[in-house]
């Protein structure tokens, strides 16, 4: 039975991610910050596979080693890696944005995945196999006004997905990068301070991806033979053209 671990684990693309993964067999190590949420879903997961629970937030390293270094001897062989714990604060101009919300995106969308994949790298080095998947976004690939930071954050994740690569193919370990587009879940929410009237004008007049959509994607990719290697992977909802343009019937 392989075993997958998944941060941002308590919603959206995180949530979906292990429900997918455990209809498919695999033992899920679920990762986040509400550990209350974490146990909602062991409970209601466990009658089809085992389920660890760890709660850190990811901009701490101090937190994140903690954690993963208190995982049971049972639990340290670990197949896939699912980096999905990320954020979006605010949507102003770089000259308006707060700095506080810029060290929430580099600690959380930057920083979080290289202290994950500094800890665990060394075991699946050691199994020589193993499979890392990036959460990115297509906000990667064409930067926008009033997101420059969010933008940025996530072409970092591209560029750690490359080195990666490049650095531990030999080592029979596969990296995707994949790029999300519009996807309805908490992002908006979250990136708007909690104000939700604002955050549903985001999926209005189209039908966004669903968490799910992103979840069979992953489980795509890990499902792939092991002769192939799915590097990167942008998706978009069919209404979605480039990261800027959504044709919505209002």
């Amino acid at each position: 039975m392989k075993t997958a671990l998944i941060t941002g684990a308590t919603s959206g693309i995180g949530k979906a991610t292990a429900i997918r993964l455990a209809k498919e067999g695999y033992r899920l190590i679920l990762c986040g910050r509400r550990i209350e949420i974490l146990d909602e879903l062991k409970s209601a997961l466990s009658a089809q596979t085992e389920v660890y629970t760890l709660k850190f937030d990811q901009r701490y390293f101090d937190e994140v080693k903690s954690a993963l270094t208190s995982l049971p001897t049972n639990w340290r062989n670990i197949d896939a890696v699912i980096n999905n714990a990320g954020n979006a604060h605010g949507l102003e101009s770089l000259e308006e944005g707060r700095i506080e919300d810029w060290d929430a995106m580099i600690d959380g969308n930057v920083k979080g995945i290289l202290y994950i994949c500094k800890l665990l790298i060394p075991g699946l080095k050691a199994q020589r196999s193993g499979h890392i998947v990036n959460i990115s976004s297509v906000a990667a690939r064409q930067t926008y006004a009033n997101g420059v930071v969010y933008c940025a954050s996530k072409r970092a994740v591209d560029v750690i997905s490359e080195g990666l690569r490049l650095e531990l193919t030999e080592f029979g370990i596969k990296i995707t990068n994949l790029q999300p587009g519009l996807v309805e879940t908490d992002f908006s929410k979250v990136r708007f301070k909690g104000d939700e009237d604002r955050a549903k004008t985001v999926y209005q007049g189209y039908e966004a991806l669903k968490p799910e959509d992103i979840a069979d994607a992953i489980y795509y990719c890990l499902n792939a033979p092991k002769n192939v290697s799915i590097s990167d992977l942008t998706v978009y909802p069919s209404a979605q053209s480039e990261p800027r343009t959504v044709h919505k019937v209002l």
